[in-house]
């Protein structure tokens, strides 16, 4: 195996210098870090990451915990937490809780063990027990994301009042009236906030709210189809739907479809989060973009310079949603 040292000796300088070299840790000179960059390239160096961090007091690893990896909107949060770790050079240890709060309390205690630089924590599981236990982490620096921050954290959001409203303003701007919203949980805090803009934009424009056609359910497919089954089983069917992510919005095609409802002639449907198959459904989906990309990215990025520069993380971030349009809205 190559050493530090072969790599001095090749390079005609100190084990020292080399080590500035690859830690970053001391300015050299243009020739000298040249001289040894070219060493390290002809013998194949690679750097110990476990002296590395001993050296640094750092792991150069972001722990996440997130409620369920496998849904779309998610997985798209962690590519961008994923990217920003990678240009930086740090790595990510991704933890699946399930919305499970015992393995959520689990992988909490891993990550630490693990001896990460710093916690991206994604769940609505706003569980008292968990927020309490990760406050006493008060060496870690923190970001939550798109939930409720339990605890003080800095948080990154997309702005699900003013998507709300985009989405329902849209609907009327198209000559609706009767409107209906399959939300998500009521304890969950982007569905309350959706509400929110919903109500406003419906207020505005003088248009009541039937209780009848506003149905909870779970952010999901089936979640979706269930809602949406309940509103069509009541004999009273509005001519716009507003679900409050694409899975709902998914899971209401199949329903209207069993039914023979057409979309969008019988039935317009507006989604939530502008997922990659929102644009492959039959009709595509109209929707409102949530920046879940970037929101990961910013996270990383964010979390990263305070690790390297001191400079407090911003207490809280809201991202801007836009509107998709296609074709499940009745023009």
């Amino acid at each position: 195996m190559v050493s530090i040292k072969d790599v001095a000796r090749l390079a005609g300088v100190s084990a020292s210098t080399v080590s500035h070299v690859v830690n970053s840790t001391r300015k050299v000179a243009k020739t000298t870090r040249e001289n040894v960059e070219k060493a390290i390239a002809e013998l194949g160096y690679q750097p110990s990451m476990l002296a590395r961090a001993l050296k640094l007091k750092r792991t150069q690893t972001i722990g996440m915990l997130v409620t369920n990896s496998t849904n779309p909107f998610f997985a798209e949060v962690v590519h961008g937490v994923e990217e920003g770790c990678y240009r930086n050079n740090f790595s990510l240890i991704l933890c699946n809780s399930g919305d499970q709060i015992d393995r959520q309390m689990s992988y909490l205690t891993t990550l630490v063990q693990k001896q990460v630089d710093a916690l991206v924590i994604m769940t609505i599981n706003n569980d008292a027990v968990f927020y309490h236990e990760l406050a006493k982490l008060n060496h870690l620096p923190k970001i939550i994301l798109d939930s409720e921050p339990g605890l003080e954290a800095a948080t990154i959001e997309d702005d699900s009042i003013f998507g709300g409203r985009l989405a329902t303003e849209y609907l009327i701007k198209q000559g609706f009236k009767d409107i209906g919203c399959l939300t998500g949980p009521d304890n969950h805090p982007r569905s309350r906030d959706r509400f929110l803009g919903f109500s406003a934009a419906m207020e505005a424009a003088n248009l009541k709210i039937n209780n009848r056609w506003i149905v909870p359910g779970e952010l999901s497919a089936q979640g979706g189809y269930i809602a949406m089954k309940a509103i069509i089983q009541s004999g009273s069917i509005p001519k716009a739907i507003f679900a409050f992510n694409d899975l709902m919005a998914m899971g209401a095609f199949r329903a209207l479809a069993e039914n023979g409802l057409s979309i969008p002639d019988d039935v317009s449907i507006i989604g939530y989060d502008d997922l990659e198959l929102a644009a492959f459904l039959m009709p595509a989906l109209t929707t409102v973009r949530q920046p879940s990309f970037e929101l990961g990215l910013s996270a990383a990025e964010r979390i990263i310079n305070h690790l390297g520069t001191g400079t407090e993380i911003p207490s809280d971030l809201q991202l801007t949603p836009s509107l998709v349009v296609r074709d499940s809205v009745r023009h």
